[in-house]
């Protein structure tokens, strides 16, 4: 008697990813170039979200760039921004002109659109136009213009409105005033404004942040502060405190805190051990010899746990390729795309040596598509909320959903 057949079960179709560079001047040259990779790449799978980005040298041209990829392409949503420099791979062009286009095919995965627009004379304003919340877990690539979006507000109420969701991206650069960065929407450039997908179902967005900090000092409770100023922590004053945090340190380390100390406030009262990514790292924006108050570049509470943090390249280099690591050790599934957004304080300038993150990235990940540009402020989830960073590398890696995780 033959065995009984079983109809098998549909196999989801395959996410696939593909990255491409042009570090051609001519605009229209880089476009038809661009396009060509990509189609060539991903063959005739279908292009369900390409992300564009570029450096200021094509800013001029930015319309032309958009139109003539998204007109070749079709891609279903197209985002993107103009920046500082450009990631495209292991490199990272700081200066130079260039142009990447990310392109990803992802089957069954629900992208809805998103263009925002605010005006300054608004006291408050609505995420209007944006989806409407759902039960699943969601993710928002998010790029917006530092001129004219008030973007600390609109991740807070994002975090209301989409409780447990993930931001990840940056604020467009290159352009040193309104209108003069670009933001990429479908075909068109805009000069201000928000634009941004966001994807839920079966991909995993997984961000990795890297404040680039390691932790000095002793752990402190502020006990007494008023919005972003700090006047006692421990019950001593914020800047004696600052001042024996910074006489502790060794001798070497002393010469990059005059520029690279910061104050880490802690996401979670309730935990019993502080460690790497616990805290939200903020910048110590100036001091008061005469009250001892200390200034921090973000409202600040009473009761909340503080640790100083020191920035440079040893630290720096070491948080991205332990999050890295540790993101790989935690996952069944490894990442087959990613998208990077890295400060324009980072790279050459902090590192010494060029294309630091991008080569992290790829000897974590192997040759993955990467893509991204660096940022005039990144964005990124810490403890469970989105927040707005400096001097910080935060990356989104593409992958198929996990099964389950790997204990570690």
């Amino acid at each position: 008697m033959p065995s009984p057949s079983f109809p098998s079960k549909p196999q989801t179709a395959a996410l696939r990813f593909a990255s491409a560079l042009s570090k051609r001047s001519d605009t229209e040259a880089a476009a038809r170039d661009l396009a060509d990779e990509i189609r060539a790449k991903l063959d005739r799978a279908s292009i369900d979200l390409a992300c564009l980005f570029f450096s200021a040298h094509h800013a001029s041209q930015a319309g032309l760039l958009t139109a003539m990829i998204h007109q070749s392409l079709r891609p279903r949503i197209m985002v993107g921004c103009s920046g500082e420099g450009v990631i495209a791979g292991a490199e990272e062009l700081e200066t130079a002109p260039a142009v990447t286009l990310w392109a990803a095919s992802l089957p069954d995965v629900s992208l809805e659109a998103i263009q925002s627009s605010f005006s300054p004379t608004q006291d408050q304003f609505r995420l209007s136009g944006w989806p409407e919340p759902d039960v699943g877990n969601s993710t928002f690539l998010l790029f917006a213009d530092p001129f004219t979006t008030p973007m600390r507000e609109v991740l807070g109420l994002l975090d209301e409105r989409y409780p447990g969701a993930k931001a990840i991206g940056g604020l467009a650069g290159g352009g040193q005033g309104d209108g003069q960065n670009r933001l990429v929407f479908h075909g068109e450039a805009l000069t201000g404004g928000l634009v941004g997908v966001r994807l839920s179902g079966p991909v995993d967005v997984r961000p990795v942040i890297s404040q680039g900090c390691r932790l000095v000092g002793e752990r402190f409770v502020v006990t007494k502060a008023e919005h972003n100023l700090i006047h006692e922590i421990g019950g001593v004053p914020a800047l004696e405190r600052l001042q024996a945090i910074f006489e502790s340190l060794p001798e070497e380390d002393r010469r990059h805190a005059h520029r690279a100390l910061h104050l880490g406030i802690a996401i979670d009262e309730h935990r019993h051990r502080f460690e790497r990514g616990d805290f939200l790292v903020r910048n110590l924006v100036g001091a008061d010899q005469t009250t001892g108050s200390v200034a921090v570049g973000d409202v600040v509470q009473e009761g909340q746990t503080v640790q100083f943090q020191l920035r440079d390249a040893r630290s720096a280099s070491e948080d991205v390729n332990v999050l890295l690591a540790t993101d790989r050790a935690a996952h069944r599934r490894p990442p087959l795309g990613a998208l990077m957004f890295s400060c324009c304080g980072r790279g050459r300038g902090l590192f010494g040596i060029p294309n630091h993150d991008a080569v992290a990235l790829a000897d974590r990940l192997g040759s993955i598509p990467v893509a991204g540009f660096f940022a005039q402020g990144e964005i990124g989830p810490v403890g469970g909320r989105n927040f707005l960073h400096g001097y910080t590398a935060c990356m989104a890696l593409f992958a198929e959903k996990d099964s389950a995780k790997v204990t570690i």
